[in-house]
């Protein structure tokens, strides 16, 4: 059974910087297809970076250049750095995993390709 247990998350003021954690359990991130995404009070779940074992990486235009996705295989734990956040980065954060696979397109995957998440963690950005 694959538990995934993001943090991180918070209250930062425009021009600052978190980083989210996805702590995989039953699923090995060294191997794996994952990725964060988020979902805004009224909008659609958007995916905002994936990377996959080899590791090929993909953003979404309007994180590209602020936020980096990386894993840490001996933690099997999955990361988003995020820096100079703005204020529509505002939303709740979650991580997903999927079967294994590579990705070389420059937008992020759709939530299809991922069967497990975590619960989510908050950011919001706001001064």
């Amino acid at each position: 059974q694959v538990q995934l247990v993001e943090s991180g998350g918070g209250s930062v003021q425009p021009g600052g910087s978190l980083r989210l954690s996805c702590a995989a359990s039953g699923y090995t991130v060294s191997s794996g297809f994952m990725a964060w995404f988020r979902q805004a009070p009224g909008k659609e779940r958007e995916g905002v970076a994936a990377i996959s074992s080899t590791p090929s990486i993909s953003y979404t235009d309007s994180v590209k250049g602020r936020f980096t996705i990386s894993k840490d295989n001996a933690k099997n734990t999955l990361y988003l750095q995020m820096n100079s956040l703005k204020p529509e980065d505002t939303a709740m954060h979650y991580c997903a995993a999927g079967p294994r696979r590579e990705w070389y397109f420059q937008a992020p995957p759709g939530a299809n390709y991922f069967n497990s998440w975590g619960q989510g963690t908050q950011v919001t950005v706001s001064s």
